[in-house]
């Protein structure tokens, strides 16, 4: 027996019983490994006239070893007919099938089954990664899905789905949620932060309800710390909520100082008639100007 590497122009014209999948894989293991993916013939041999290729070195090396044992006739199992063998099909093939739909109502076949078939290991698969197989279309999760089925079909494909299914889930835009969803999803986080922190402060702005001041208090937060937002958007807010707090503790600066008895300027705290003076200018200012 003659076992020897080759020239790549060769190949095609050559090949075994198995073409380009891995002998040694199907014999041991019963996988399908599709070596066609790879244009190297590292792992690639010659035996009776015939070329193989392998999955990798190791398989390479089993065969040289004993090359009679993945061959006919002694090879266990038998490469099946091209019209058995799954498909791996790109986003355009999937939508050429059309109508025609995904197996298991589009749920990952090997998800499924690798989850012992649990209710939560019902998954949506995905057209990005679709497989065409015994004329059946099959989605999957992801592309290590994908090629789970693809090495052992037979394993995955014929399942039945439990009566009892999860909800289907449509994907959808935050504007197109009501209000309560809207800000569920979109700043639900920035808002809580937000309203802790009022909660924690519960600023009155001179002249104004306490329920504007809230919700003024709120808006500049959110503002203020906007991901989304530039840096020089973030430190404008910033310097307005700042200035906006300040005017804030106005009142309870002046609630303390205040007496019931006039007292001469000279025994006033040094900050006293600044402070009531910018708390009277402030009656008719509107806090979101400027």
């Amino acid at each position: 027996k003659l076992i020897k590497y080759f020239a790549t122009s060769k190949l095609q014209s050559r090949l075994g019983e198995f073409g380009q999948y891995c002998p040694v894989s199907l014999a041991k293991k019963g996988e399908l490994v599709d070596c066609s993916v790879t244009s190297s013939l590292q792992s690639a041999a010659e035996f009776r006239g015939h070329y193989y290729k392998m999955a990798s070195q190791a398989e390479l090396n089993e065969f040289l070893n004993a090359p009679e044992l993945y061959v006919p006739p002694l090879a266990p199992h038998p490469l099946p007919s091209p019209d058995m063998l799954p498909k791996k099909l790109t986003m355009a093939e999937v939508k050429a099938l059309f109508p025609k739909k995904a197996e298991m109502q589009g749920y990952c076949p090997v998800t499924y089954l690798d989850g012992k078939q649990r209710y939560e290991a019902l998954v949506p698969g995905t057209i990005e990664y679709a497989v065409e197989y015994q004329d059946k279309l099959y989605i999957f999760e992801s592309e290590e899905k994908l090629q789970k089925f693809m090495r052992l079909p037979e394993k995955y494909w014929n399942q039945k789905l439990p009566h009892k299914l999860p909800p289907i889930k449509e994907p959808v835009l935050l504007t197109a949620l009501p209000l309560t969803g809207y800000l569920e999803q979109g700043i639900a986080t920035a808002l809580i932060k937000a309203m802790n922190e009022v909660g924690c402060l519960k600023p009155k702005f001179p002249f104004l309800s306490v329920k504007k001041t809230a919700l003024l208090f709120v808006a500049y937060h959110l503002k203020a710390y906007n991901p989304r937002s530039s840096e020089y958007v973030r430190k404008k807010y910033k310097r307005k909520l700042e200035q906006f707090i300040d005017h804030c503790d106005l009142i309870p600066y002046l609630g303390t100082k205040m007496t019931r008895k006039y007292k001469e300027p000279q025994n006033r705290p040094i900050d006293f008639d600044h402070k009531l003076q910018m708390f009277l200018c402030l009656k008719d200012v509107d806090p979101t100007s400027g």
